[in-house]
Order: structure tokens, then C-alpha cells, then sequence
């Protein structure tokens, strides 16, 4: 068929050490003095997965698999390839969250240039009244007319001076607003969120919508979840700090526990998502298994209280024929079924196709 990729039974691509393409695996015997030719098998072994599954190798086809295949491997060779890993440069998002940073750090010192200089107005008006006090009073005792004229000219110069600062702290001001409009247009172009450390929602939506596209082209499988940390643990607590650092806490394990490949997002008032690439809904479902289990043995202390977190996490996968709402309000659902159930930290959500 011209233009279009025959279709190909798949396999899971979390099952793929178990695949159908015959080669030597590094994960049995490690050849420490020579890397380079482990790397070299690995990296054959990912091309024919890539090629058993009907995919073409593209740059971010192959990264992916090549992060996937590798959770397969002995840990000794896991270890050895992430060091190598480790001294590449920084990818493009990376470069762009250190900018994002950088110019809000930036704008924030600006802010506080500002501040400082309307404090310092406010003095110089302050000590105009103090003079013109002062100046009144010398004005009712006849035996200091000679300080008249000395205060008089001291005025002057005051007046002078707050004049020249009323003018700079104006243009400082223009010189503010403008880079906070900057700062504003660069934040609707952000793909990082400050407060958690992880991808914003404008990113995450951006990658839902290019993963269906991918999903159109070659048909493989790809599942959203949505996580929340738990409304009724949220209400016990009743301090809105202390949520706010076991949100924080969520995210740093959802982070730990995910892929290079998957895509750890803030969604929005405290929800969270990871977009999982190649994965179908049982994998997905083993995943959330997995961060439930992370999250419940990490205790966070209040005091002297100590509490168990606890998520409820949604399940949906993404297909080519629903929008990237539709899709998220499924996994969002995903959520909501999990709360009624009551007994269980996930729950799977799938629209009708």
C-alpha cells in the first residue's frame, strides 16, 4: 500500500525483553572495559524493536524505545548507560526551563528595584514636610532669622532633588510595565511550572495533541493518567501550607518514578498528569499501581503529627478520534470513580470509540 505503513501485530513495548527479534543482550555479561561495543548491541536491539513494531527510527522513536527496552536490563548495565547519559548536553526544553527561570528571576530583581525606589521617594516626600515643619517653626522665633535663609535655600534643594527622583522613579516605572508585558507574553509561551517543578498545562496539552497525531500515523498504543492527592487526607489536614508541601512532595515522586520518555505535567490546582508514551492501559494501570505504592510509604510530618499520603489517580488512553479535552475529562473521570470506589487508589476511564 503506497503511503501508508502495512498494519503489524505489536507487541508491549514493557514487555519487549520477552520480544521476537533474536539478539545478544548486554544485560547477562557486562564488558566493562568496552562500552562502546555494549552500547553498540543495545542500540541494535532497539532498532529491531523498533522495525518488529512497525515503527519508523526516528530520533524520538528510537530515544523512546531506548529508554524502555533499558528498564529490562541488569542493573550494573542501566547504571553504565545513564552515566553515559548523564554527560550528554542538556536537551532543548531543559535549555528552555534554565531560560524561563532565569528571565523570572530577572523581572523579580527589577520588581524589587522598583520598590526600592518608590521607598525612597516616599522618604524624600516625607522629609519635604519635615523641613517645611521645621522651617515654620523657625519662622515664630524672631532670634533665628538668620537660620531662615539657610533653611529656605535647604528647601530648594530638596524640592529639586525629589523633583530629578519623582522623574526617574517614572520612567522606572514605564521601564517596569514594559518588561512585565514581556514577561507576560514570554509566560503564555512557558512550558514550565515554578511551583512544582515540573511541565505546565499549556506543555502538557501541546504533547497530548502531537502524541495523537503519532498515534493516527502508525497506530500504537499511548495512555494519559491524571493523579490528585487525596481530598479527604487534604481535609484533615486543614493548612493550606502544609497541602501545599505534600502536592510538592507528589510531584518530586511522580518525577522519580517516571520514564525520560513520559511527561510529568502540573494540570491545575494541584492535579497532575503523565502522558505515557507507547504504553497501553494494562502497563498504565501496573504504573499507577506502582506510584500508588511509592506514594503511600513516603509519610509526611506535620509537627509532631506524621500522615500517610495518599492519590487518586485516573486512567484513560489517548486515541485519534476524541479532541485533547476529551481525552483529559476521561482520565479526569478516571479520578471521580476512583473517589466513589472509595477502596481503591486508581480507577481506568474509557470513552467510547
Amino acid at each position: 500500500m503506497s503511503g501508508t505503513l502495512r498494519a503489524k501485530k505489536r507487541r508491549n513495548i514493557d514487555d519487549a525483553g520477552s520480544g521476537e527479534v533474536a539478539v545478544s543482550s548486554p544485560s547477562k555479561s557486562l564488558n566493562m572495559e568496552s562500552p562502546s561495543s555494549d552500547i553498540e548491541i543495545y542500540s541494535k536491539e532497539v532498532l529491531n524493536a523498533l522495525i518488529a513494531d512497525n515503527l519508523p527510527p526516528t530520533p524520538n522513536n528510537f530515544s523512546l524505545y531506548f529508554d524502555r527496552l533499558l528498564e529490562d536490563k541488569s542493573e550494573s548495565f542501566r547504571k553504565q548507560i545513564i552515566s553515559m547519559l548523564e554527560l550528554e548536553e542538556a536537551n532543548d526544553d531543559e535549555n528552555t526551563i534554565v531560560l524561563e527561570q532565569s528571565l523570572k528571576k530577572g523581572f523579580a530583581a527589577i520588581k524589587s528595584i522598583l520598590t526600592s525606589t518608590a521607598n525612597l521617594y516616599k522618604n524624600m516626600a516625607l522629609m519635604t514636610k519635615i523641613l517645611e515643619k521645621r522651617k515654620k517653626e523657625l519662622s515664630e522665633n524672631k532670634e533665628l532669622q538668620n537660620a531662615m535663609s539657610v533653611m529656605t535655600a535647604l528647601e530648594g534643594d530638596v524640592s529639586k532633588l525629589s523633583t530629578i527622583l519623582k522623574t526617574q522613579s517614572t520612567q522606572m516605572k514605564g521601564v517596569y510595565d514594559e518588561t512585565a508585558q514581556i514577561v507576560k507574553n514570554v509566560e503564555n509561551e512557558t512550558i514550565f511550572d515554578n511551583q512544582f517543578g515540573v511541565y505546565n498545562r499549556r506543555y502538557l496539552l501541546s504533547k497530548i495533541e502531537q502524541e495523537m497525531g503519532l498515534i493516527r500515523e502508525f497506530g500504537h498504543k499511548s495512555s494519559l493518567i491524571m493523579i490528585e492527592l487525596d481530598r479527604d487526607l487534604k481535609k484533615s489536614v486543614k493548612n493550606e501550607k502544609a497541602v501545599i508541601l505534600m502536592t510538592r512532595t507528589i510531584a518530586r515522586l511522580l518525577l522519580k518514578t517516571s520514564r525520560r520518555s513520559d511527561i510529568v505535567a502540573h494540570y491545575g490546582n494541584g492535579v497532575f498528569s503523565m502522558l505515557l508514551k507507547h504504553t497501553d492501559i494494562e502497563s498504565a494501570k501496573k504504573a499507577s499501581e506502582r506510584l500508588s505504592y511509592l506514594v503511600s510509604n513516603s509519610n509526611f510530618f506535620l509537627a509532631d503529627r506524621e500522615i500517610q499520603l495518599k492519590i487518586s489517580i485516573g486512567v484513560t488512553n489517548l486515541d485519534s478520534l476524541h479532541s485533547v479535552e476529551e481525552i483529559v475529562v476521561s482520565a479526569m473521570d478516571g479520578i471521580e470513580k476512583a473517589y466513589e470506589k472509595k477502596n481503591i487508589d486508581y480507577a481506568v476511564s474509557l470513552r467510547e470509540i
